[in-house]
């Protein structure tokens, strides 16, 4: 799990295609602290494991899947936002980012006011829904509020359904890439994963005991009752 603080700002150095998977190589330094290979770390807000780990770089798969649902930031010379999992011990700075990026949006405006940007972003319609004013949103992997949304209980009649838009202190813009998007540029992101919970769990408590039967929930509160399963981590 992340929180989506980032911790760096790496650089791809190469990217190898495998017939369309991609091995990349980032140029890093504070995440290689205590990175490991098979270790989790975001990168622009995508969840890849590390597969080599060097003095200043290390490198990560993507599969053909990742590479067509993400933002294209893996050319030699992209920049990328980089963040390793929450520490039990460590600091919950941001919100739950689970590095599932879930769509690509575009940036449709860019404009400056006193002491910040505002950037106003469209998203697919299918994660429309989620955008809640004041909630929480990864965009490239970096944790932001969101200030104005449209459509349905929105706070901006102006903005489609799809939009919202984004204050970036200059903080924001010094320590990620979020200062380098122009109008047009693609974003990964992902919503806030506790929406999509509550959603999942409110569309079972409607469907009552024969929804849940056939979507093969029945006999859960037995098994619960019967006593814990053996825990174990399949790989």
């Amino acid at each position: 799990m992340f929180t989506g603080i980032i911790e760096e700002v790496g650089t791809v150095r190469s990217a190898v295609d495998d017939g369309g998977d991609l091995r990349v190589r980032v140029e890093a330094d504070r995440v290689l602290e205590d990175l490991h290979v098979g270790d989790s770390i975001a990168v622009a807000g995508c969840c890849l494991t590390a597969v080599r780990v060097e003095d200043h770089a290390f490198e990560a798969e993507l599969s053909k899947e990742s590479v067509a649902k993400t933002a294209p930031r893996w050319s030699p010379g992209s920049r990328v936002n980089l963040e390793r999992p929450l520490r039990s011990d460590g600091r919950f700075g941001g919100h739950v980012v689970s590095g599932h990026v879930e769509g690509v949006g575009e940036v449709l405006a860019k404009r400056r006011e006193p002491g910040a940007f505002v950037l106003t972003v469209r998203m697919p319609e299918r994660l429309a829904r989620y955008l809640v004013p004041k909630g929480s949103i990864a965009v490239d992997g970096v944790s932001l509020t969101l200030v104005d949304v449209g459509g349905p209980t929105g706070t901006d009649a102006a903005l489609a359904p799809t939009d919202f838009t984004l204050w970036l202190i200059p903080h924001t813009l010094d320590v990620t890439t979020l200062g380098e998007l122009e109008p047009g540029a693609p974003v990964n992101l992902e919503t806030d994963v506790l929406a999509r919970y509550a959603e999942r769990l409110l569309a079972f408590a409607g469907a009552g005991p024969a929804g849940l039967a056939s979507a093969g929930v029945a006999g859960a509160a037995t098994e619960r009752a019967a006593g814990p399963a053996p825990v174990g981590r399949e790989r």
